[in-house]
């Protein structure tokens, strides 16, 4: 009896020293804004009302993603009628737009907060003067050598990238290709498309094709269709992986054709960008749950950006609302050095404290790897904190998520097959 009772009260106080760990983020979290919040889904209502009646259209028309890409704001004097502008911004706008293009589908300009001066909806998503900071490169990913045929990006031994188009249903101001957005969408030629899946059927060794652009879902229903059942008709190739933002930009774009058309091509992935909890709306969250619902993993690939989202709260908060949504984190990505883009940019302390501060501190299932990608087409790099102090003969010294220094064991692998026929004798 006094054993049990002994066990229960250290058990008690180990619980309440783990419940002390968890009062800084209890006592923010709900400060941080997010898009399924009561008061959010307020303002948003609010502001879709208002570009319904701007643009002269109904609830039918804002449910069709056709209607949604076709009616893209891209004029900063229409704008202006829909969110708050003072005279300094529409200026940096009409500055910025003489080199680089912009464009914001209705449905995500409605996610804006005119009362947040850094919403992260609009910084993500409006142009400001510092794109005009000739820092960075163009291409600091050296796609330009990593093209063997067609429209491909190969960096790894058994898969590649097939880039399919430079549309998107919004142009975010953080894009890592925005040297391919130009000044109006082109896909891809089916010729070109045809000796990308070429290259794919005489290198057996690819077994995983990723699909994306601009975005992979900004293809028609039957250009789509088609892709899909080449690549998928490979022999090699194990699956395919889609990337899109739409499921941030235009959930309306996961219509019962497009998953019809998915479901034929399992297994089949998606990856899509949600970078701020503001981001995963009603809207949104029905489009994942439509996904998943029919058999579609999704993953989480959140760019690590200044002023957004390189705050462990914010990040913690995000993951949390993407698994609710049935949606993986799988990778934080360090923003690359794109020209136009470098205010985005952070230390990789930050990315390193986030992880840090993930660790232990909520469960694996919302910890994503934090990658940093390689200069000139050289990959993903995973970093993480180190916890690995030091390795002898017999031990190895690590570090727990709450910073205990601890010795562990280091026992060698034994021979199995000996120990084992040993044992029969």
């Amino acid at each position: 009896m006094n054993r049990t009772i002994d066990t229960r009260k250290i058990s008690l106080q180990r619980a309440d020293e783990l419940k002390s760990r968890i009062k800084d983020y209890l006592s923010i979290k709900d400060s941080i804004p997010k898009g399924l919040s009561k008061a959010q889904e307020k303002k948003i209502q609010d502001k879709k009302e208002k570009i319904l009646s701007i643009l002269n259209a109904t609830e039918e028309d804002w449910k069709n993603w056709k209607w949604q890409l076709s009616n893209r704001i891209s004029d900063v004097d229409l704008l202006s009628k829909i969110i708050k502008l003072s005279d300094k911004e529409i200026d940096s706008i009409k500055k910025v737009q003489e080199k680089y293009r912009w464009s914001i589908s209705p449905y995500y300009l409605a996610l804006i907060d005119d009362d947040n001066e850094l919403d992260p909806i609009k910084l993500q998503s409006i142009p400001t003067n510092l794109e005009l900071i000739e820092e960075g490169k163009k291409d600091p990913m050296g796609e330009e050598y990593t093209n063997p045929a067609g429209s491909i990006t190969r960096r790894y031994p058994d898969r590649l990238i097939i880039n399919v188009t430079n549309e998107c249903a919004m142009y975010c101001r953080h894009c890592q290709r925005r040297r391919n957005i130009k000044s109006k969408d082109c896909h891809n030629s089916k010729d070109t498309l045809k000796e990308s899946i070429e290259y794919i059927r005489n290198n057996p060794e690819i077994r995983d094709v990723l699909i994306t652009g601009g975005d992979a879902l900004a293809l028609s229903d039957n250009t789509l269709d088609w892709l899909l059942r080449e690549i998928h008709a490979i022999p090699t190739v194990d699956y395919i992986r889609l990337g899109t933002r739409v499921l941030v930009t235009l959930p309306q774009r996961i219509t019962d054709n497009l998953i019809d058309i998915l479901k034929r091509y399992a297994p089949i992935y998606i990856n899509t960008q949600f970078n701020h909890p503001m981001e995963i709306t009603q809207e949104s969250k029905e489009a994942c749950e439509k996904l998943v619902n029919a058999g579609i993993p999704l993953g989480n690939q959140a760019v690590l950006l200044n002023g957004i989202n390189n705050d462990k709260y914010v990040m913690r908060l995000l993951n949390h609302e993407l698994l609710k949504c049935r949606v993986r984190p799988y990778y934080i990505f360090h923003a690359k050095n794109v020209v136009g883009t470098m205010h985005f940019n952070t230390s990789v302390d930050d990315g390193l404290e986030i992880m840090e501060y993930l660790r232990g501190y909520t469960s694996g299932m919302a910890i994503p790897q934090y990658i940093v990608n390689a200069p000139n087409g050289n990959g993903k790099t995973p970093l993480m904190p180190q916890y690995l102090i030091s390795r002898g003969k017999d031990f190895i010294k690590i570090r727990t998520w709450e910073g205990k220094v601890i010795d562990y064991p280091n026992h060698p692998t034994k021979d199995l097959e000996k120990i084992l026929l040993a044992s029969n004798k």
